[in-house]
């Protein structure tokens, strides 16, 4: 059962895989090979009598071959549905675009349901679907997991510094398929589950919605091979301050490493959302990212650049790596949006006195010439778009690119484009209560907007039924999945994985949809 589902979610890197183990795909040339023997001997035989036999021969060979060829060939026809009903992959095909394109927001103002809620928080507000994407929040929090390669590098790393520095190019990588994606996951359902299998990248995530009011969203991600386990809870506090929307990160992220015996814990950075009211909509993160290693003592402090008046900060991330002794170890810089890289500290200070000579002239003519401001929107400033390279640097992590369609689907990443994939079979497989078989995002995928609008009214409704329901009968809603308790290495709360959920029994599971 569990290696059917892992066939269904196989996602490969653009490229169909395909069974090469099979025994049969030398048949067919070993057949050929026999006929082609035989008839070039019957054909050298001069002798009548010999080439009576050698015909004789050739018969019962060609006879005999293409009795052998109907039999592997109908012995590998039932190897192929055997396979398939096993769950073995022949062929998994990425699913590289969604059903149907995103619809236009130009024609839609959220000023009337956002002009009262402002310095307050978001969670209980209901937006119109339109500015959703056909994603939930739990599939959100999977992307995590897209550079997932960063993790098996750091386990296979034997120096604690640089798994530091791939740690931090991973907490960094984390958070970039947020780069221009404007929509709002859906909120999930109170027991709301998600799960994914990739066995390409070698890790398996389940994550339920343990709590609704506050919003909590709890994950976690095992290694297939063992070597490392990746969980957290995450409580994003959304306020809206008059012309943007920003989110407050809270809850832990914990990184295991099992064969270093290290453990990393983290919090994501602030991510704000522009121009809600008025203009082009633009993302950009910023505060600070401490990245602590409870084995070593070492720790990483990662500087989330806000985009400042002239926009020359914008999606910069500038940290360093500190030993025990807070010494410093490399400077880490880059963008969140493009790429990571690595220095000696002396090296990057000596071109940072570099730099500051060379542009001192330059600030001098921009401070003398002021830009004009548009007092209706915060408009998004130019991007430099290449990050300026520090000789001696080491590369830790380059975003992937983006599918040459991203834009009508959402600005979604290749990865993202295949999280709420329903193949054939699955619906059998999954917990009822996974993402997958939401209605209204399907519907929403699927190009239905009113359909989705409809569907997601009535789950809404029916999980505040189903709470007055447990308030009436004095019932406390139950986790499935996970449990609170401590995190082992920050001693604060965290829900942590309780295990079962692949032993696939789900009679208990809540009907939510």
């Amino acid at each position: 059962m569990e290696r059917f589902l892992r066939r269904t979610e196989l996602r490969s890197t653009g490229r169909a895989r395909f069974q090469r183990s099979d025994p049969y795909a030398l048949s067919l040339p070993l057949i050929c090979f026999s006929l082609s023997l035989s008839l070039s001997l019957s054909l050298s035989l001069s002798s009548r009598f010999l080439l009576f036999f050698s015909y004789l021969y050739s018969s019962f060979s060609v006879i005999y071959n293409l009795h052998i060829c109907i039999v592997l060939c109908v012995g590998t026809l039932k190897r192929c549905v055997s396979m398939f009903m096993k769950g073995k992959p022949f062929f998994c095909p990425l699913r590289s675009s969604l059903p149907a394109p995103m619809f236009s927001r130009n024609d839609f103002s959220v000023w009337s349901i956002l002009k009262k809620c402002i310095g307050l928080e978001l969670s209980k507000i209901t937006m119109p679907i339109v500015f959703n994407e056909p994603l939930s929040f739990l599939q959100r929090i999977s992307e995590y997991m897209e550079h997932t390669y960063l993790i098996q590098k750091a386990c296979s790393q034997s120096d604690s510094i640089e798994r530091m520095q791939t740690v931090a190019a991973f907490a960094v990588s984390a958070v970039a398929s947020q780069w221009d994606r404007t929509g709002k996951p859906f909120n999930p359902l109170l027991g709301e589950t998600y799960e994914l299998t990739r066995e390409d990248q070698g890790f398996r995530l389940i994550s339920e919605q343990v709590s609704h009011h506050p919003p909590i969203s709890a994950f976690h991600t095992e290694s297939l091979a063992g070597d490392f386990v990746f969980h957290g809870s995450i409580y994003p506090k959304l306020k809206f301050w008059g012309k943007s929307v920003e989110a407050e990160p809270k809850g832990t992220i914990t990184l295991e490493l099992h064969k270093h015996k290290e453990a990393y814990t983290w919090t994501n950075p602030f991510c704000c959302v522009h121009n809600i009211i008025l203009g082009k909509l633009w993302i950009e993160q910023y505060g600070t990212v401490e990245i602590v290693n409870h084995s070593t003592g070492e720790k990483c402090v990662l500087n989330f650049k806000p985009c400042g008046m002239f926009g020359k900060e914008l999606h910069r991330v500038e940290g360093y790596i500190q030993d025990k002794s807070k010494k410093k170890c490399c400077v880490i810089y880059g963008k969140w949006t493009e790429c990571m890289w690595s220095v000696d500290p002396q090296v990057y200070e000596a071109h940072r006195k570099l730099e500051k000579r060379g542009t001192t002239d330059t600030r001098k003519q921009k401070q003398e010439e002021p830009e004009a401001v548009n007092e209706d929107a915060d408009e998004m400033p130019e991007v430099q778009e290449t990050v300026a390279v520090i000789p001696g640097s080491t590369l830790l992590w380059r975003i992937s690119s983006r599918p040459p369609h991203s834009a009508e689907m959402y600005n979604f990443t290749n990865f993202a484009m295949t999280l709420n994939e329903l193949e054939p079979g699955m619906e059998g497989v999954l917990a009822p209560t996974d993402c997958r078989l939401r209605p209204d995002i399907r519907a929403m995928e699927n190009g239905n907007i009113d359909e989705a609008s409809i569907e997601k009214e009535r789950l809404e409704e029916k999980q505040r039924a189903s709470r007055k329901e447990r308030a009436k009968d004095g019932e406390e809603w139950s986790t499935r999945w996970f449990q609170l308790g401590t995190n082992p290495y920050t001693g604060s709360q965290d829900w942590l994985y309780t295990g079962g959920y692949f032993d696939r029994k789900y009679t208990d599971c809540p009907d939510i949809y």
